[in-house]
């Protein structure tokens, strides 16, 4: 499955720049390890930014919740995806 998510500009440099590993998350999407995710990025709800982040997609590698996570959110690590076809998963998503 792949999940679409905004996200602000600061959290896509951040892991762009592989300093940022994971993201917390309500978890109304059940979220699992293996889901991909494309992220959108918009600071403000009137435009969404061109980033080098929404060219790219990225695979679940963990999934955390409970043991001190709030009830209804969920924790998870992420990569960037190594499938092949992932330009042509994006620019699918990017039509819908």
């Amino acid at each position: 499955m792949i999940h679409e998510l905004k996200i602000l500009k600061s959290f896509a440099d951040a892991i762009i720049s592989g300093e940022k590993t994971f993201e917390v998350r309500h978890n109304d999407r059940g979220f699992q390890k293996g889901d991909k995710v494309h992220f959108k990025v918009e600071d403000h709800p009137e435009k969404r930014e061109d980033h080098p982040i929404s060219k790219k997609l990225y695979e679940i590698t963990y999934v955390l919740n409970s043991w001190g996570i709030n009830e209804g959110f969920v924790v998870f690590s992420i990569k960037e995806a190594a499938d092949d076809n992932k330009e042509n998963q994006i620019q699918e998503l990017e039509r819908s």
